[in-house]
């Protein structure tokens, strides 16, 4: 029976190649566990079958093995409704493994596996470095009283969210770490680090091991190798996926055979690499023929206390001046623009119609929403095109984080642009519960200051992962500000968060009353940005209930609803003369007006549009 480690992590890696396992979740898959279902609860719900994979990599050659924790944090248990599981699961997973180990009669390394938390850190996600930490924290050390003898985190495509688990570990346990990341085909990771820029960083806190894993397969794992075997003085890891996975017949396969991942595997350790294994799609195959090739490797690689390179930054790409017409407006002309819902179906005349008379009436663009309420509407793509093309009128498409993910993201940025389609308004979308679909899941990966922010890294010519994207975009971005909120600090505090990001303009959602600006110009001052405050002229009482008591976000004033009450055949006449009467109140403060009609009519807003512009006419454009 193995009992205590018979030397240091640190003097094993000294001798020469450790081979580490493959994957967890792929052996759970084939046992018939869906991946919709909690691995990690495994630990405590099944852990005979969690030991019996791993006493197979052991039985392979495996000399360290991985705990079947990688999504055992708060974030990723809470989506099962388990995060007050965090101590059990990590103890219990600790547990399996050690199991296998003694059941096995020999030593192997049992490293603690942490996975990311699943949410993008501020400031381009919602999670605050501080939850990040805690919640690794209490991740590693339930690990280190489960008995493990090491940590590894793994498949981190954040820099920033890595060191932030890297140094909670630190301050609650003494264990020696690994620390990975995991990159794209370009051999950056997905916000853009080299791998000398992740030596760099991670040398800086003092890991046992760097390397990489998951990634994009053998070959792309050992071209990021390559690259940090020529500035790392620290052992390097290498736990690329098998290949690409595909869906056949209902289940998910990897590709790469066990002798061609243990070909890598040796000109892994050949180039230098101190700890190899496998990720995604890896099995106890895989490892076993990796085992048998590093028995050919007849002697350990040279020492790697090579020079440091020096990447140089890449040229800066100069932002083109502003693009679109309403750029050349903010700021110089009191700008009305005004929101068009696209159809239901996909006939759009009776719009289209709306919006030539609001071009002739001296509109300045068209606000095209997307999926207000979160209910079914043609795509806002081609509402604005139609609009672009047939009205020859500007459009300011309202894009939210609700429905795409990072790379969904950036790739409609970048076709919208295409397109010609270059004002945007950053939203973060209504809940879908609220709409046509309530199950339909909201993804949500960014906060709107952070797609802010990744909008304005295209318009210096790069995406999120610091690829050249050939040309700079030429977007102007706005986002959206709640006078009324009910929780004013809270709404402020990401007004600030936005400005920081780089927005070039605001939309308010409907002001009612000249006191709600007042008293946010009160608390914030002058805005350093265009100020474009939304008028929705009230239809009647049940217009104006509906929307204060049903519509998160919507205030409307007990006097305008008591107006409407004491007039209740003249409920239009009323909602028009408190719109008047509140954009001449509020007119000199402002850069512009959002008009929002309602129920499809647009004689109201059109009947502002004009009476704004004969009262002072369109200047010619700069």
């Amino acid at each position: 029976m193995p009992g205590a480690a018979p030397e240091s992590f640190q003097a094993r890696l000294d001798r020469g190649p450790l081979l580490a396992d493959g994957a967890m979740g792929t052996m759970l898959y084939a046992r018939g566990v869906p991946f919709d279902q909690c691995f990690d609860a495994l630990n405590v719900d099944r852990p005979d079958l969690v030991t019996a994979i791993h006493g197979e990599y052991i039985a392979a050659g495996a000399e360290l093995i991985e705990t079947n924790t990688f999504g055992a944090n708060r974030f990723k248990l809470s989506l099962h409704g388990l995060e007050d599981r965090v101590r059990a699961t990590n103890v219990a997973g600790a547990a399996a493994a050690r199991a296998a180990r003694e059941a096995s009669g020999r030593w192997v390394w049992i490293a603690g596996s942490i996975g990311p938390i699943g949410r993008p850190l501020a400031p381009l996600g919602t999670v605050k470095a501080g939850e990040a930490r805690q919640a690794f924290a209490a991740q590693a050390k339930a690990l280190a009283e489960g008995g493990v003898d090491l940590l590894i985190f793994e498949t981190f495509s954040d820099l920033h969210e890595l060191t932030e688990g890297v140094a909670a570990a630190k301050e609650v346990t003494g264990l020696p770490i690994i620390a990975q990341m995991t990159f794209t085909h370009e051999g950056k990771t997905l916000l853009g680090h080299t791998p000398a820029e992740i030596v760099a960083r991670l040398e800086e806190l003092g890991v046992a091991v760097i390397g990489a894993n998951c990634s994009v397969g053998s070959q792309g794992v050992l071209e990021v190798m390559e690259q940090m075997v020529l500035v790392s003085r620290t052992p390097l890891s290498a736990m690329p996926n098998a290949g690409f996975p595909a869906y056949v017949s209902g289940r998910i396969i990897y590709f790469s055979a066990p002798q061609y991942m243990a070909d890598y595997a040796r000109q892994m350790v050949e180039l230098g690499v101190t700890v190899v294994g496998g990720c995604c799609g890896t099995t106890p195959e895989h490892i076993q023929a990796m085992r048998e090739v590093l028995r050919t490797v007849e002697s350990p690689p040279p020492p790697r206390l090579r020079p440091r390179v020096t990447v140089p930054a890449p040229p800066p790409v100069a932002r083109p001046s502003p693009p679109t017409a309403l750029a050349a407006r903010l700021g110089r002309r009191f700008v009305l623009t005004v929101e068009v819902l696209p159809p239901r179906g996909t006939q759009e005349g009776p719009e289209l119609e709306a919006c030539q008379l609001l071009r002739q009436a001296g509109a300045d663009t068209i606000n095209v929403p997307d999926n207000p309420m979160a209910r079914l509407r043609m795509s806002p793509w081609a509402m604005c095109l139609r609009i672009q093309t047939d009205v020859r009128m500007e459009t300011v498409l309202h894009f939210t984080t609700r429905d795409r993910n990072l790379v969904r993201m950036q790739s409609d940025l970048l076709a919208l642009h295409a397109l010609g389609i270059r004002n945007i308004l950053v939203l973060r979308g209504d809940p879908p519960q609220l709409g046509d679909y309530p199950s339909a899941t909201a993804v949500s990966d960014v906060k709107p200051s952070g797609l802010i922010r990744l909008i304005k890294q295209f318009n210096e010519g790069h995406d999120l992962a610091g690829n050249d994207l050939g040309q700079a975009t030429t977007f102007l971005v706005g986002a959206a500000l709640n006078m009324g909120a009910r929780d004013l600090d809270r709404e402020l505090r990401v007004l600030e968060q936005k400005l920081r990001a780089g927005v070039d303009f605001l939309c308010t959602m409907p002001i009612f009353e000249p006191a709600t600006l007042d008293r946010v110009l009160d608390r914030i001052g002058p805005l350093p940005v265009p100020l474009l405050v939304g008028i929705l002229p009230l239809h009647g009482l049940r217009h104006a209930e509906f929307l204060h008591n049903e519509v998160p976000g919507m205030v409307i004033p007990s006097a305008l609803r008591d107006a409407f009450r004491a007039a209740p055949r003249n409920g239009r006449e009323v909602g028009l003369r408190f719109a008047e009467a509140l954009v001449a109140a509020i007119r000199p403060r402002v850069q512009g007006l959002y008009l929002i009609p309602s129920f499809g009519r647009y004689d109201r807003v059109l009947h502002l549009v004009q009476t704004l512009r004969k009262e002072t006419p369109a200047p010619t454009d700069p």
